[in-house]
């Protein structure tokens, strides 16, 4: 009886050693460390392959052999490939991306100065997206076949086919040019540059926060053109993805059922088949949201906006290879630590995931 009660209770302790949130952690963190490997395998080699020489793009093409030579070997380049991806790797761990041939400066500095713009930009487009394009795609499925429903697929069509630089540029003309209802190209006024102290980085946010109106009515002219067009592009994927989840589910026994019940529209679509949907949306809202952090470089560039996808396009253009693999990896990072939080969110959330 005793022997028995021993193995019970060492199988138990056997069983619950290591627990499975450490075994879930600890696969995660393995998960998550060899996909951000791998991204820095992905920019190392890109740097190592194109058609630039780091050195001359250091000394110029006017240096002496002797100064190409020592710039040389001072960047490692003499040592084999795989010696230099390790002190790649080691670099970026500290948070050294190197210095920045166009601007003189470290590359991280020059990130954490433009990526504040690029994450306004990007999270006032989401905002948008997830506003308009949530309700939009409840309703074209609810009113299947309506004029509601063939305005949110003419919507999700040109969202999909348009470029968005002939959007933008389409954008600029009317409500810039045209009809002078927003501010032009930029992130502020020539005017109202240097009065709000940086805080956050996030102009909005530091004009709330001085409490300068002037500022803040002159940041949100010059933002609200570039996030309604971002949100635009957001709004079409988000509200055809939200149709297609809610027909899924409005087709469903249980939405039967619940109208056979007596149970009113409103009750049916927003406390029975949204609140199903609700957790594939967050995916849907997350990567919508990392697309845009990195994919906003024409916006950008259209609208002159001094993000980091301007900031990566110039320093290409300038043969800044530091520059351009710093910004990269930054985007690579923060598109993979999106995935995996909404992921984190989805299985919290619903349980059938776990």
């Amino acid at each position: 009886m005793t022997q028995a009660t021993t193995n019970t209770g060492g199988g138990r302790a056997a069983s619950s050693f290591p627990p499975n949130w450490l075994k879930k952690f600890v696969s995660l963190a393995f998960t998550v460390a060899i996909t951000l490997l791998g991204l820095l395998f992905v920019t190392f080699m890109i740097g190592r392959v194109m058609p630039i020489d780091p050195v001359l793009a250091v000394i110029g093409e006017r240096a002496s052999q002797a100064q190409y030579d020592q710039v040389y070997l001072e960047l490692g380049l003499d040592k084999p490939l795989i010696v230099q991806f390790g002190i790649y790797v080691g670099d970026v761990l500290q948070g050294d991306f190197g210095t920045s041939i166009r601007t003189g400066k470290p590359v991280a500095e020059d990130i954490a100065r433009v990526f504040p713009a690029t994450l306004e930009l990007a999270t006032l487009g989401t905002l948008l997206g997830v506003v308009l394009g949530v309700p939009l795609g409840v309703l074209a499925a609810v009113y299947r076949g309506s004029w509601i429903d063939q305005l949110s697929r003419l919507i999700g069509l040109v969202g999909y086919s348009m470029p968005i630089f002939w959007l933008g540029l389409m954008g600029l003309l009317i409500f810039y040019g045209i009809l002078g209802w927003v501010a032009g190209p930029g992130r502020l006024g020539v005017f109202y540059e240097g009065l709000v102290p940086t805080r956050t980085g996030l102009l909005l946010v530091d004009a709330l926060i001085e409490g300068d109106w002037d500022v803040f009515k002159d940041a949100l002219s010059h933002i609200v053109l570039p996030a309604c067009l971002l949100g635009y592009f957001s709004l079409a994927y988000i509200s055809r993805m939200t149709r297609s989840f809610m027909l899924e589910q409005l087709n469903s026994e249980y939405v039967i059922t619940a109208r056979v019940k007596g149970l009113s529209e409103w009750h049916v679509v927003w406390r029975h088949a949204f609140r199903n949907i609700a957790i594939q949306l967050i995916t849907v809202i997350a990567l919508a949201y990392a697309n845009l952090l990195e994919g906003s470089v024409l916006t950008e560039i259209i609208f002159a906006w001094p993000g980091i996808g301007s900031y990566i396009t110039t320093s290409l253009l300038a043969n800044d290879m530091a520059s351009v693999l710093g910004g990269t990896v930054v985007i690579g990072t923060i598109f993979v630590c999106i995935n995996i939080f909404s992921d984190l969110l989805y299985r919290f959330f619903d349980p059938r995931a776990k």
